[in-house]
């Protein structure tokens, strides 16, 4: 694995929805803040997105897509951000925005979709995402986004054989290429940085294809390719933690994971991320979390949303 593909499978839970809205003339919807991530790919037309908190109005056209990783509230609208529009707002659930009009009187198609995510462990690289991710269509880049939108434009358009799970799989390839499209265009943030930066990429592929290898100082360096100081220095600097520090960390926010989504023993999901009983593991646990993993298992369980009957 990898660390984008690990932060995400961390934190994502269930499959995600999403619902197309097509309409035209005057209109303004609301999408109260979510405990989650939203998104919105403009499939014809264009709009106006304007985030709770005063945030700037974001105009929004053809092949555009959106993210907002952290799930805030926000209004999607026919013009910009004005106390009359957010005023007459209608709440998303209960939108029908009737007849669509036609692109060319000012029409507008939309894929709107949500995923839901445990916030308990997110995963610094998802932490440092801002509250909007605006990625423009614009030819040329992020040819693999393009290509996603694409194709759940291509699904929507009509009920063909293997939509119900062409789609949600399309759902998350888009936030994976989402995600990966911000990295790329991302000029601050520490890891945009730390991604970029060979020695430091290196030392965490390492630590994310394997956790559960006996890890030191000496033998990550020596798989980065540096000098035990040079790694701490960088990896510190760039990650905000220590090798490590990071890797316990790490190990168990991934232990977390698998008590989640599997029905696997303790000694099975210790010996995964490195420790060599359940309780050296059950100990590292409560220290990290404030609670034994079968505590934390049952709690996230009986959490966890009931599917449709």
């Amino acid at each position: 694995m990898d660390v984008v593909s690990d932060a995400i499978s961390a934190v994502r839970l269930g499959r995600p929805s999403s619902n197309r809205l097509r309409v035209g003339g005057s209109w303004c919807t609301r999408l109260a803040p979510y405990d989650g991530a939203g998104f919105h790919v403009v499939l014809t037309g264009g709009c106006w997105l304007l985030p709770d908190g005063g945030g700037d109005p974001v105009s929004l056209g053809a092949g555009d897509a959106v993210l907002l990783p952290h799930g805030t509230g926000h209004v999607i609208a026919d013009s910009p951000a004005d106390p009359a529009t957010v005023a007459r707002a209608v709440p998303f659930e209960q939108y029908d925005g009737g007849a669509p009009r036609p692109a060319t009187v000012g029409g507008v198609e939309l894929l709107c979709g949500k995923y839901r995510l445990d916030r308990s462990r997110v995963h610094p690289l998802l932490a440092e995402l801002p509250d909007v991710v605006h990625l423009p269509n614009r030819i040329g880049h992020h040819p693999e986004l393009r290509a996603a939108i694409d194709l759940l434009g291509s699904e929507l358009e009509s009920a063909r054989p293997g939509s119900c799970l062409a789609v949600p799989s399309l759902l998350d390839l888009l936030l994976i290429y989402l995600v990966r499209a911000w990295l790329a265009g991302a000029s601050t943030g520490a890891w945009s940085t730390a991604l970029g930066d060979p020695v430091t990429a290196a030392a965490l592929r390492a630590l994310h294809t394997d956790p559960a290898a006996p890890w030191t100082n000496d033998r990550l360096a020596a798989e980065a390719g540096v000098s035990r100081p040079t790694l701490a220095r960088r990896f510190t600097t760039q990650v905000g933690r220590p090798p490590m520090a990071y890797l316990t960390w790490w190990r168990l926010t991934y232990a977390a994971t698998l008590l989640r989504d599997t029905a696997d023993p303790l000694a099975t999901i210790a010996h995964r991320v490195g420790y060599a009983g359940p309780y050296a593991f059950s100990h590292a646990f409560n220290r990290e979390f404030g609670t034994t993993p079968g505590r934390y298992r049952t709690e996230r369980q009986e959490r966890a949303p009931q599917p449709a009957s």
